[in-house]
């Protein structure tokens, strides 16, 4: 049995995944609907699956925002306690993550195997060059794309699908907090 894979991104409305503004984390649009259904996806079983800068992003936000990976009430605590799978030519390990596996090596053939072999689902939060070439690829079953309710059009920075052209099925969706959508897609190559 091949194991699923989700593509899990957060993006303001135009779609962008980040930000170089005032905005604050999540936009400065979470609220308690948000978290609550991200600790819990977050508390399933399953295997993460980061690129190299990713991986880094996550371990600095560690380093500099300590509170946001402690106790069992934050999904970023629950996201860093899974098994994580990197895949990267350019680091070196040991890895600061709790039960990590640097690969290297083409991040195609890396997931296929992976998906060949997990007992569990996998999920990528963000590692956006790693996933478009999974889209291409596709080894992508499910994006999960949480957008908030924000435009940034002049501070929006790392759009998420620059590049990628896939047709959508929208297999589930959800509004949090009242103005969060939660949108779940199967993609496939636009041909």
């Amino acid at each position: 049995m091949t194991a699923i894979y989700t593509f899990d991104v957060f993006c303001s409305l135009d779609g962008f995944g980040s930000h170089t503004g005032d905005w604050g984390g999540y936009w400065g649009k979470q609220g308690p609907e948000f978290l609550e259904r991200r600790l819990a996806q977050y508390g399933e079983k399953q295997r993460m699956v980061f690129g190299g800068t990713t991986y880094r992003d996550n371990v600095e936000m560690a380093a500099a925002f300590p509170e946001a990976f402690e106790g069992d009430e934050s999904w970023i605590t629950r996201m860093r306690n899974l098994p994580l799978t990197v895949v990267s030519s350019t680091l070196e390990g040991p890895l600061d993550w709790p039960d990590a596996t640097l690969v290297s090596g083409d991040a195609v053939d890396v997931v296929a195997k992976l998906k060949e072999e997990s007992e569990v689902p996998l999920r990528s939060h963000g590692s956006l060059s790693l996933n478009r070439a999974l889209m291409t690829a596709g080894l992508v079953d499910r994006v999960q794309v949480t957008v908030f309710p924000v435009i940034t059009g002049r501070t929006g920075i790392f759009p998420i699908f620059q590049g990628a052209d896939f047709d959508l099925e929208l297999i589930e969706s959800r509004t949090l907090d009242g103005n969060i959508q939660e949108l779940i897609y199967r993609p496939t190559l636009h041909a």
